[in-house]
């Protein structure tokens, strides 16, 4: 949520994979954020709608974070378990990995 800080079962999971939250508050997303990336990643692909209404210029390099995973979408875990947070973070852990793979390429 905007102005505020990472859910208590993130920071809980982030910590226990030696991560910190600390410092981290939500932000809404503007045409201006985007303008200064050559790539938007997102969790669902309905996120990739909403970025093409507040940018349209950028919808060309906005694309899944799970795109290297069967196009997977990475459900928001807001308001559910520790079990759910924790299956998120392995998703995004994973997602990561071959982001960071494909562009060393």
């Amino acid at each position: 949520m905007i102005g505020y800080d990472a859910d208590p079962s993130a920071i809980k999971i982030a910590e226990m994979n030696g991560l910190s939250l600390d410092g981290h508050k939500g932000k809404q997303f503007t045409s201006s954020m985007a303008r200064q990336y050559d790539l938007i990643l997102v969790m669902e692909k309905y996120h990739i709608e909403q970025i093409g209404r507040i940018a349209p210029e950028i919808r060309g390099k906005t694309m899944l974070f799970g795109h290297w995973i069967n196009h997977r979408e990475i459900p928001d875990p807001y308001k559910k378990s520790d079990e759910a947070f924790a299956s998120v973070f392995q998703l995004i852990a994973e997602s990561s990995q071959c982001w960071a793979e494909k562009l060393r390429a």
